[in-house]
């Protein structure tokens, strides 16, 4: 086994970090199972050399054929899962409709808890695995304009200490991987959901909306973020996730992660507040 071609399934390779971390772990020998919701981002990926085909979080039978389609092509094994499929949108909690907060959870955590648990038994089976959770500075830093997403990321990480214990002693590893800014399509991906779901002009928060969020959300969205990576960082440190012998719980990537990581272990939540309420 151990000369064995490693194997991983990851989600949301249609660009940034799942594209980055297919590309670059096929690189480096891994048999890269690299889905997308798209048929034509898989078709894409298929032209440069990936084994690409649909998974769509919002889709349980497309789970489901996917988690299939993989066990087929590997004889029933599987070294690794990277859930990283998400989106986001900005705007103010109070401004955010219930059906929109269920619609985000769906993705951005009870899919990825559906996945994952989908493939924990093939794991238990065979003795060893790992599941990789694409979190977020957001996981642990909440930030203004940003609650849905907070909320999903706060959630994962709670879900994913959990997993870490009941693992314990299984030889499954359960390891959060924690960018912060990082070059990708991420605020273009999220105007169909704001325009969906916010409307802004009916906000307390309209004047926001318009001097803050608007213009990052659409003028801005090519100019890059302070402190900003590219996707490569984030597949370096999946590399360290999935190749090193005792992984960590978590792969902390950017500057200011790991300054707000610092800082919310040294300050008291109001002084936290403080900083964090002027971003």
């Amino acid at each position: 086994m151990a000369d064995a071609q490693k194997t991983i399934l990851i989600t949301g390779c249609s660009s940034g970090i799942g594209y980055d971390a297919a590309h670059g772990l096929a690189k480096r020998g891994w048999r890269v199972f690299a889905t997308c919701r798209k048929p034509e981002d898989c078709a894409r990926l298929e032209d440069e050399g990936l084994e690409s085909f649909v998974l769509d979080y919002n889709d349980q039978v497309s789970m489901e054929a996917a988690v299939a389609e993989t066990l087929e092509r590997t004889g029933g094994t599987l070294d690794a899962l990277f859930n990283n499929g998400a989106f986001g949108f900005p705007a103010f909690l109070e401004d955010v409709p219930v059906a929109a907060m269920r619609a985000i959870f769906e993705t951005n955590f009870f899919a990825q808890h559906e996945l994952a648990r989908m493939l924990i038994p093939v794991f238990r089976a065979q003795g060893h695995g790992r599941v990789l959770m694409n979190s977020s500075i957001l996981g642990f830093a909440a930030l203004r304009r940003r609650g849905p997403y907070n909320a999903t990321k706060f959630a994962m990480e709670g879900w994913a200490d959990t997993l870490r214990l009941e693992m314990d002693g299984t030889g499954i590893h359960i390891v959060l991987i924690e960018p912060g800014p990082i070059t990708s399509d991420i605020r273009i991906k999220s105007q169909p959901h704001f325009e969906k779901w916010i409307d802004y002009k009916a906000s307390v928060h309209a004047e926001n909306y318009e001097n803050v969020v608007i213009p990052r959300l659409y003028a801005d969205v090519g100019k890059p973020d302070m402190f900003e990576l590219p996707a490569s960082a984030v597949t370096d440190a999946v590399v360290k996730a999935l190749e090193h012998t005792r992984p960590r719980a978590r792969y902390r990537i950017t500057t200011p992660t790991k300054a707000f990581w610092f800082l919310r272990r040294i300050l008291s939540t109001r002084m936290l507040d403080r900083l964090l309420v002027r971003i």
